[in-house]
């Protein structure tokens, strides 16, 4: 059997050049970015939407937790400090600029027809998108816990990437920007599972780049500290605990691997322990 055609190819294509259009186009000067190759629009276009979502969606999520609503989700002493915060955003947004290299390789395979996406939910049909979706998130989840989990238990693993991560490791340094302040190489290798699940399951290419975009504002808010306490969501709870014995919670949306593993610690227990 043969590859998809170019025609069908071709739809990715225009699918891509329309995000360019959207964000580049609402953002610069045409004289700007329509001169380059699309392979650097697509890593600008990337750069720049990643950076206003990081820097939009926490400054706005920080000011709600620990300025309008003061006390109402943490205690006083749980609030990090400026610098705390300030840091965390130095380290994410050096990291930046690697981050974006992952989309962009990503739409790069995807055009070349080397993946198993789909271009339409319609040419599935809804039920099959959904199970689709499933498998996906499936491979993901799994693949995020055993990255994760190997970022801690090879030593040199964590003593060159991880580490950077984990100096937060209290409530008062845990903040929403904490969510993308790794090392560059640490970011990419937890995130890859996204890119290597397009290779086993077919996926619709605009619900992976939406699903990619997502993890920087589900990171911020497994930072904030603040237990949402919605099973079998890992939040907020669980990673705290994550971040303060370096040994459970590894998981990323939901508890399961965790479970399925023996690294689970719920916040709820502890409290009763307590």
């Amino acid at each position: 059997m043969g590859g998809p055609s170019a025609e069908y190819l071709g739809l990715f294509e225009a699918e891509t050049d329309l995000y360019n259009r959207i964000v580049l186009g609402t953002l610069l000067p045409g004289s700007v970015w329509e001169p380059l190759p699309r392979v650097l629009q697509s890593w600008l276009r990337n750069y720049l939407a990643g950076t206003l979502l990081y820097l939009v969606s926490g400054f706005l999520w920080c000011f709600f937790i620990y300025y309008l609503k003061r006390n109402a989700y943490v205690p006083k002493d749980c609030i990090p400090s400026k610098q705390a915060m300030s840091l965390q955003i130095m380290v994410a947004m050096k990291a930046m600029p690697w981050y974006c290299a992952l989309p962009t390789v990503t739409e790069f395979v995807v055009e070349k027809g080397w993946t198993r996406c789909f271009s339409s939910i319609h040419e599935v049909g809804w039920p099959t998108y959904l199970i689709y979706l499933t498998i996906y998130m499936a491979l993901v989840e799994f693949g995020i816990y055993w990255m994760h989990r190997e970022l801690h238990d090879i030593k040199p693993l964590y003593k060159y990437l991880h580490t950077t991560h984990h100096i937060y490791n209290k409530q008062n340094t845990l903040s929403p920007f904490a969510g993308l302040a790794f090392h560059p190489v640490d970011g990419i290798l937890q995130a890859i599972p996204h890119v290597i699940s397009l290779f086993i399951v077919p996926t619709h290419f605009m619900t992976h780049m939406l699903l990619l975009f997502c993890e920087g504002v589900w990171t911020a808010n497994i930072h904030d500290c603040i237990h949402g306490k919605i099973w079998p969501v890992m939040g907020a709870g669980y990673h705290t605990i994550h971040h303060t014995t370096y040994k459970h919670n590894y998981g990323h949306y939901t508890i399961w691997m965790d479970w399925m593993f023996g690294t689970l610690r719920d916040p709820e227990e502890d409290l009763k322990r307590a």
